[in-house]
């Protein structure tokens, strides 16, 4: 596998230089009519969405979580491993919210517009999952409810609309 990346990365850097003077020229123009817009920063919202393990727990209504994890972008919640009924929260900033929903809908998940608190977004669902996604200026939330092969104790989409109402209210 090393092999494979070292020889992709030679290939990339001998076509790269076999530019000529011509293509200084044209490389110019492409750079001239590039723009870079403005970042525009949402809300903060906090860890796993300013939402407690206990909220998830009573909102999700299955047995105890097995694991539990945290990083810079997201929080996920499990029952019994990966295969498991699970619940995950992520933040992302300066990603559109559009390439999310396309996804969704790429996989059969088909995507209607909501509302949260006057900010616009979407929820997909099939079967025992739902995913909402949220969108701020150029960030967006994400909470996505699976309750996998397990029974399902609540709507998952209810259960995500909840969560995501929290995270909400108590963005800063």
């Amino acid at each position: 596998m090393k092999r494979v990346a070292v020889v992709i990365t030679a290939v990339a850097a001998l076509v790269a230089g076999c530019g000529g003077e011509g293509d200084t020229a044209s490389s110019s123009a492409a750079t001239d009519t590039t723009t870079t817009a403005a970042y525009e920063p949402g809300p903060f919202f906090g860890e796993c969405g300013s939402i407690s393990d206990a909220e998830v727990q009573s909102a999700f209504g299955v047995g105890p979580f097995g694991q539990i994890t945290r990083n810079s972008v997201g929080c996920q919640w499990e029952t019994v491993g990966f295969s498991g009924p699970r619940i995950s929260f992520s933040w992302y900033r300066g990603s559109p919210i559009g390439r999310e929903r396309a996804g969704s809908e790429l996989i059969g998940r088909p995507a209607k517009d909501i509302a949260i608190d006057g900010n616009p977004g979407f929820e997909a669902e099939q079967g025992p999952l739902c995913e909402i996604g949220v969108q701020f200026g150029d960030d967006f939330i994400h909470w996505s409810i699976t309750y996998s092969d397990s029974p399902v104790v609540r709507p998952p989409c209810e259960v995500a609309n909840e969560l995501a109402k929290l995270t909400v209210e108590r963005k800063q």
